[in-house]
């Protein structure tokens, strides 16, 4: 570590800790440090400062944020940090720096499958009045504001973006040699490809990875001291640890995390990836892996990364092929022989419960880390660096897409950015000629990614964690639900409401409804009641019918039911909707066709729902016509918490769902919807939106095919035609059940336990 002892810095030099920076910084070529290092190197904002760690590098100082200026803290992103041959945590010396004017600035791709073409003048524009020196790299910017930055500085960031997606460029060289500055005269040259290999450092760092700063503390921890550090487990009289098991859904950033760390931390990368290891010859398998890692002992500090562990170390009981027994023997020991080395093992697996048990002792992968669904600050950074040098319109607010997309991981949130993108070019595709060689700049410069492009992509992307269930977000609201407010009011208390503000809950110390069960007859609007808090919840909303979760094979039903629980925690905050519930769950032990079926099915919905595992942010919503068929265990608080009676509308509310329906419907001077909702009680939403359909078809007839309006005669004809589905003695019966639910779940006895009628036959039997 290039730290400088205090006795040696010179003066107008001082020395300062280096932490990352934000991640909206990234890529700006800025760093933040406290005004009264301004005041000890004689600068102002906006000017440029040398960077002494192992290198020597240059940045764009800007004052610190609040929370550091008491701090002796340099905040520089992953590329400044490559750049000077640092890392966070360790120490830099920063002085004010002289640089020349630039003659002449060669730049080059970056990444070695890079290559790049156009105008030279943009690259220009975008790092003018930057401070370079050969070896660097560098990232063109979008138009994205940074915060606490004087208007001089601000203009020089308003350069607009050289393309859509931040590109990383390498300083090639540079005239004269040394620090030098972009100016006006500076003859820019743009190579097409990439040239000289250099280590991955500003490839892939902390900066390009969000939402999962807690893993990354974690590993550093793991991997980053052990690489760095080793005195310190030899004072400590221990091994260090030697490898990590990054475990989560597909898409979360497991493999890229990876990357960041071998980047940050200075270490070659030897990756393997299961599937290409294995080999078809006798022992050649095992002989592969053996040479990764003797390379790696050559090359230390190294990190092997295992990709998708699973397909190469599983379970030894659960393969037939010897093949895999033995590579699972050999990997095991490879890993017990990294004791002294230098030398730590990453894995990463979407399935670790696959992995043999041997692997996952403290010895070999000490440490499981778990990389999960991001929440709404993870997205909010993950859309962030995804949109990095993309011209975003006015109207985009990250922070509402992010809220929008629940569910969503890393690469979901990438290919919507892309998808974004793309929409955004389909726009200006009229202005293009294609016979021309390059896009005007003119037609380039007006390219920008707009609101509406964003809520397309939405449509054509959905949650990778839910691709085999059929999950969306509602577009149905409260304003489209009509007639039920009384079920609605308690949707909102028991749903929206802990969905929305769940520490006001965990404030109170009491816990949100688990479920809710709607009940009332066929067409009073339980589904859409479902579909419309699910949406006012901001929530995603899983729909599933009992069909779809009966299966024929032994323990299959069961398994759809875990499988859609788990699908629902990866997408929280979710809502399960289960149509027709009761042919799913009925009363244990009532008989039927296959009682140990639907018993087993009943019990896999009461574990879930009320079992060890927490439903978080999750509330199931069952409706069914006939509750008293349901099993009573499942009508206890806990389960399904709130029962709710969804009847026929009341007046005021069939006029409110005759004004849903007739909303695009031109209607004559001569109809009252008041009057109309009048003569239809007892009549459901479906009842009154089939009035609505059959008075649109009379005034067709009417006009044979071509009518103007629908007049009040139209709606006494289709009136005449229906009848009401709900009769009187239906509605009684169903009031009649609306007391009993509750009695019923007090009573519910576990299934295998005596009844009182059993007892007392056998009491009987006995005398």
């Amino acid at each position: 570590m290039a730290e400088a002892d205090t006795a040696d810095i010179e003066a107008g030099t001082i020395r300062l800790q280096v932490a990352a920076a934000r991640q909206e910084e990234s890529g700006r070529g800025v760093a933040r440090i406290p005004r009264k290092a301004f005041q000890a190197l004689g600068i102002t904002e906006g000017d440029p400062v040398e960077i002494r760690g192992k290198r020597v590098s240059s940045a764009i100082a800007l004052p610190a944020y609040e929370e550091d200026e008491a701090l002796e803290l340099i905040r520089l992103d992953g590329l400044q940090r490559a750049n000077a041959g640092t890392a966070s945590g360790e120490h830099v010396v920063v002085r004010k720096a002289n640089p020349k004017p630039a003659a002449r600035v060669v730049f080059a791709p970056a990444k070695p499958e890079m290559r790049l073409q156009g105008p030279t003048e943009a690259l220009k524009r975008v790092f003018f009045g930057h401070a370079l020196t050969a070896g660097d790299l560098v990232a063109t910017h979008g138009q994205q504001p940074v915060q606490n930055m004087p208007p001089e500085v601000r203009r020089m960031f308003n350069a607009p973006a050289y393309a859509l997606t931040q590109i990383r460029l390498q300083v090639v060289s540079t005239v004269p040699k040394g620090l030098v500055q972009i100016t006006e005269d500076t003859l820019i040259e743009l190579r097409a490809e990439f040239e000289e290999p250099r280590d991955g450092r500003g490839m892939v760092n902390y900066d390009d990875v969000g939402g999962m700063d807690d893993t990354i503390r974690a590993l550093r921890e793991m991997v980053e001291l052990p690489l760095r550090y080793p005195e310190l487990f030899t004072r400590l009289g221990v091994d260090p640890p030697k490898g990590v098991l990054l475990h989560g859904p597909p898409g979360t950033g497991k493999t890229r995390l990876a990357q960041a760390v071998a980047n940050e931390s200075e270490a070659e990368f030897f990756t393997i990836n299961g599937p290409e290891i294995m080999g078809s010859a006798y022992g050649e398998s095992e002989k592969r892996l053996r040479e990764v890692f003797e390379e790696a002992e050559r090359n230390s500090p190294a990190i092997v990364f295992i990709d998708e562990i699973d397909s190469i170390a599983p379970k030894r009981q659960n393969v037939q092929g010897e093949a895999e027994k033995r590579l699972v023997a050999q990997l095991l020991t490879l890993m017990d022989g990294l004791s002294k080395s230098s030398i730590v093992v990453i894995a990463a697996t979407n399935r670790p419960d696959a992995i043999d048990e041997a692997l996952r002792r403290p010895g070999r992968f000490d440490r499981e880390i778990v990389v999960g669904v991001p929440d709404e600050t993870g997205r909010r950074e993950i859309l962030g660096i995804h949109t990095r040098g993309m011209p975003l319109g006015e109207g985009v607010d990250l922070g509402e897409l992010a809220r929008s997309t629940h569910g969503f991981v890393g690469a979901d949130l990438a290919a919507l950015a892309r998808e974004a993108a793309i929409e955004a070019v389909r726009r200006i595709m009229p202005q293009i000629d294609f016979e021309a060689r390059e896009i005007p700049a003119h037609v380039l410069e007006q390219l920008s990614v707009e609101k509406d492009d964003f809520r397309e992509a939405l449509k054509r992307v959905q949650p990778s964690a839910m691709r085999e269930v059929m999950v969306q977000t509602p577009n149905i609201g409260w304003a489209d639900v009509g007639g039920v407010d009384e079920a609605q009011e308690k949707l909102k208390e028991g749903v929206e409401l802990p969905l929305k503000n769940p520490k006001a809950f965990e404030r109170l110390g009491i816990r949100p409804a688990k479920g809710f069960l709607l009940y009332g007859p066929p067409g009073t609007g339980k589904t859409l009641l479902a579909k419309a808090v699910a949406k006012e919840a901001e929530a995603n909303f899983i729909s599933m019918k009992s069909s779809d979760l009966l299966s024929k094979w032994y323990g299959e039903s069961e398994q759809q039911i875990a499988r859609m629980f788990a699908r629902a925690r990866a997408v929280a905050p979710c809502v399960i909707f289960i149509d027709e519930i009761d042919s799913l769950v009925p009363a244990r032990g009532s008989g039927g066709g296959e009682p140990q079926v639907t018993a087993r099915v009943v019990n896999t919905i009461l574990a879930e729902m009320d079992g060890m595992e927490e439903l978080n942010s999750i509330v199931v919503i069952g409706a069914t016509n006939r509750p008293t068929l349901v099993d009573p265990a499942l009508l206890r608080p806990g389960r399904f918490d709130e029962l709710v009676y969804v009847g026929p509308p009341d007046a005021k509310g069939r006029e409110h769902i005759l004004k849903i329906h007739t909303a695009n419907m031109p209607l004559a001077d001569d109809v009252n919807l008041g009057a109309l909702a009048g003569k239809t009680e007892r009549y459901t939403g479906a009842d009154l939106e089939d009035i609505v359909r059959r008075a649109g078809l009379n005034a067709i007839r009417r006009a044979n095919g071509d009518p103007e309006n629908v007049t009040a005669a139209d709606f006494e004809e289709a009136l005449a035609d229906s009848r009401p589905t709900v009769t009187e003695a239906m509605e009684a019966e169903y009031m009649r059940m609306k007391g009993e639910l509750k009695r019923k779940a007090l009573e519910v006895r576990p299934i295998g336990f005596l009844t009182d009628d059993m007892v007392e036959s056998t009491r009987k039997s006995k005398h």
